[in-house]
């Protein structure tokens, strides 16, 4: 774990990180002005759908378009959170009007949201208190392949195993 919480390894298909480039990644966003360039910047078909977002391990909020790969905005690096985000314009300001951990790249825990709230709040961003929807994600002890957790049946799709209650999808966490 980081001096901040539990960092998340890349887990996805190796040929997709394969393909990243040092010094890439998606636009990182550490204060209110960062935001308000970066959000002006965006044309309003972008705006309709959910970004693709990373916390890195510096604790910065990084964003790209929804049909990016979370281990390109990340730049192949470790992550404290991923998923989709969506803003909304409320008065005079803009908002975080969904937020899930949804990657199946880096399979963040739902504990991850203490990490995204907190880069939210340092960019000055109104929130919810919590993931919007929230995506449990397991591997199976037995075929060792990534599951989505639904309605609570912790049942592997692909084996039939069950699947643990905690956390394991890095066997190296």
């Amino acid at each position: 774990m980081s001096a901040r919480g539990r960092s998340y390894r890349y887990v996805g298909p190796v040929e997709l990180k394969a393909v990243v480039r040092p010094g890439s990644g998606g636009c990182r966003i550490s204060s209110a002005a960062e935001f308000g360039d970066w959000i002006a910047g965006q044309a309003a078909a972008e705006l309709a759908e959910p970004f693709t977002f990373v916390v890195g391990v510096d604790g910065a909020l990084r964003l790209a378009p929804r049909r990016s790969e979370h281990v390109a905005c990340a730049g192949g690096a470790m992550v404290l959170s991923a998923g989709e985000i969506s803003f909304v314009r409320e008065a005079d300001r803009w908002a975080v009007g969904e937020v899930s951990n949804q990657s199946t790249g880096y399979c963040p825990d739902i504990g991850s949201w203490s990490e995204v709230a907190r880069a939210l709040d340092d960019v000055g961003l109104e929130r919810p208190s919590g993931f919007t929807h929230e995506v449990v994600f397991r591997r199976c002890p037995g075929c060792q392949e990534r599951n989505i957790v639904r309605e609570d049946d912790f049942v592997c799709v692909f084996c039939g195993s069950d699947l643990p209650e905690m956390w394991n999808v890095d066997p190296t966490a």
